[in-house]
C-alpha cells in the first residue's frame, strides 16, 4: 500500500502548567485549525530529536512555538537548523514564533533575546507589503494591519536577505517573513492560540516569569477583535501550494 502524502508538524515545545490537558498540544492546535478534506498530518517530537524523512510524501512542514532559544546549543536545535538548510526549497514551510525564528536563523538571519523584554497579549502588525499579503489572502484582501496574540522575548533582529518582511510593528519589526528563494512563510505571532489558551498561558506565568501588571494588561487586550482566522486561512492556503 502506498504511504499517504502528509504535512509534518514539528513539535518543538509543550504547553506548560498542564494546559495541554484542556487545550491539547501545540500539534493538536495546528491539526484542529488547519484541517481540510484530504489533508493528512504527521507529528514529529522534534524536541526529542524526531525529524521527517525528506521524500515525495512530505508535502509541507509546520514548525511550532517553543520556550527554547534558537541560539542555544541543544542537539535537537542544531539538528533542526541542519535539516532546514538541507530541505528541498519546493516543500512549503510555515514557522510560528520559535519556528519563525529558527527558519530565519537557519537561512541567514539572526535571532536574539530582545532588550525590549516580553511581548505579550494582542499585538498589531502593520502590513508593509500588500502584494505579498494579497498573494497569501487573495486579491480582495484589504487589511492594513493584523491583530494576533503574541508571547515572546526573542526576536528576529536581522532577516535573511531572501526574505521579505511583509508585516511588523515598532515592537516586532520583523513580525512576518515571506521567502523569495523557497516556499516559506513565518509569523512571530500565534494564530493557533485561541483566546482561552493565550489567556491561561499568561496567567500561568503571572508574577513568575512575567510581571503581574504586564500580564493583567495583556490578558485584557486578548478580549479585543483579532485576525486569527484570516492568518490561519492564509497559512492553510499556503500549505496547499
Amino acid at each position: 500500500m502506498r504511504n499517504p502524502d502528509y504535512i509534518a508538524i514539528l513539535e518543538t515545545g509543550i504547553p506548560p502548567a498542564g494546559l495541554d490537558e484542556t487545550y491539547g498540544t501545540y500539534a493538536d492546535m495546528f491539526q484542529g485549525t488547519l484541517a481540510r478534506e484530504g489533508r493528512t498530518f504527521r507529528v514529529f517530537k522534534t524536541l526529542q530529536g524526531e525529524l521527517p524523512e525528506v521524500d515525495d510524501h512530505l508535502k509541507g512542514v509546520v514548525i511550532t512555538g517553543s520556550p527554547s532559544g534558537v541560539y542555544e546549543s541543544d542537539p535537537w536545535i542544531q539538528a533542526l537548523i541542519g535539516w532546514l538548510r538541507g530541505l528541498d526549497p519546493d516543500v512549503p514551510v510555515v514557522g510560528i514564533c520559535f519556528g519563525h525564528q529558527i527558519m530565519a536563523q537557519a537561512w541567514g538571519g539572526h535571532v536574539e533575546k530582545s532588550h525590549k523584554g516580553w511581548g505579550v497579549g494582542l499585538h498589531e502588525y502593520e502590513i508593509h507589503d500588500q502584494d505579498v499579503w494579497k498573494r497569501l489572502m487573495g486579491p480582495e484582501a484589504e487589511h492594513s494591519a493584523i491583530r494576533i496574540a503574541v508571547t515572546h522575548q526573542d526576536q528576529v533582529v536581522k532577516k535573511p536577505d531572501t526574505a521579505i518582511c511583509f508585516a511588523g510593528s515598532d515592537f516586532t519589526p520583523n513580525g512576518a517573513l515571506y521567502y523569495t528563494d523557497r516556499k516559506a512563510l513565518s509569523f512571530q505571532c500565534h494564530p493557533e492560540f485561541c483566546e482561552g489558551f493565550a489567556s491561561d498561558l499568561l496567567i500561568s506565568r503571572r508574577g513568575v516569569r512575567i510581571s503581574e501588571e504586564l500580564v493583567d494588561k495583556a490578558v485584557d487586550s486578548l478580549k479585543g477583535e483579532n485576525h486569527r482566522a484570516d492568518v490561519l486561512g492564509a497559512i492553510s492556503k499556503f500549505l496547499a501550494t
